[in-house]
């Protein structure tokens, strides 16, 4: 949005001006589990950005996608989903991702994809700068976030926490490796900058970041955003995908809580945004009480945890004017 901006682009430009391996997008028809061969249909209409921002766009998610099917095309293709210790990089991975198949036609339905690794991409070909540059230079150091990187200095490598799950005896342990090592933010190539997930971070930083919305895009003096960009950010961007009256809707890359959300309890005011991460990180923003929560569990699997609504649920309940 900060490149939007600057006028480097529309929002419902097609992706393909910018990445031209994205023209002309095919939707699955068939697929074969046998072989892992299928059939496409052209999609009606070309991905624009902004529905890559709102998951809108049809794309995929590999390993964590919903569908089976897709799952065994993203593999096929060799995608990497989030994290990796291989040298791999967004560039060549979102140049194979545009080849794939789409769930459905662009701006029909939602579901949580890879756009935003494509996004990832894009603000390397409109900006001149790798990815990973960008955020440091135009985000991180301006705020005085010096711990959220991709991939961690040595000196800070034993900060990390380690990614728990819960073992066969109920105690905790370290998450193995399986298509992906938790350790990735401090080891391997260090060459996989994702869009949509592998940042580490600390709770302060992540704090900085969000109060920097709540300011209407200004931190410490620093300005990263108009206060009228954020407006259209925290807006209902996917219109009634989520239902004619829902309790939350989707904005650019944000959920938010509605009037309804509101009088339901237990979600914050009107205007909460909030998302979470894969290893069970939560956060959510108030702007009506002016309150920023956020939880850092570093868990996976399953866990039978409680702490994201009842943690929202005991601040709200802790507001005393």
């Amino acid at each position: 949005m900060m490149l939007w901006e600057e006028g480097k682009f529309q929002l419902d430009d097609p992706i393909s001006k910018y990445i031209p391996e994205f023209k002309n997008p095919q939707v699955l028809k068939s697929f074969n589990p046998a072989d892992s061969t299928y059939t496409t249909d052209p999609a009606k209409s070309e991905i624009t950005i902004r529905q890559l921002l709102t998951h809108t766009s049809g794309v995929g998610y590999g390993v964590i996608d919903p569908s089976e099917q897709m799952k065994m095309i993203y593999a096929k293709a060799g995608i990497t989903d989030a994290f990796t210790t291989k040298k791999v990089t967004i560039a060549d991975n979102e140049r194979k991702l545009a080849k794939l198949p789409l769930h459905f036609n662009p701006g029909e339905k939602y579901s949580y994809s890879e756009g935003l690794d494509v996004l990832g991409y894009f603000i390397e070909v409109v900006s001149g700068m790798p990815f990973d540059v960008y955020l440091k230079t135009h985000i991180f150091d301006p705020l005085g976030m010096e711990d959220t990187r991709f991939y961690q200095p040595e000196e800070k490598a034993g900060r990390l926490v380690a990614v728990q799950q819960k073992g066969s005896n109920g105690k905790w342990e370290k998450y193995p490796v399986t298509f992906y090592d938790t350790d990735y933010p401090i080891k391997g190539a260090k060459t996989f900058f994702s869009g949509g997930g592998g940042l580490s971070s600390t709770a302060k930083d992540y704090a900085t970041f969000l109060q920097m919305y709540l300011n209407g895009g200004e931190y410490n003096g620093i300005r990263l955003l108009s206060h009228t960009t954020i407006e259209a950010i925290m807006g209902n961007q996917i219109g009634n995908i989520w239902g004619e009256n829902p309790e939350k809707v989707y904005g650019l890359a944000f959920s938010v809580v509605t009037r309804k959300g509101e009088e339901k309890g237990g979600m914050g005011s009107e205007g909460t945004f909030e998302w979470g991460g894969y290893f069970n990180t939560q956060y959510f923003a108030d702007p009506k009480e002016k309150v920023i929560g956020i939880l850092m569990k570093q868990t996976q699997g399953p866990v039978n945890d409680e702490t994201g609504w009842k943690f929202k649920q005991l601040v709200g309940q802790s507001i005393d004017d």
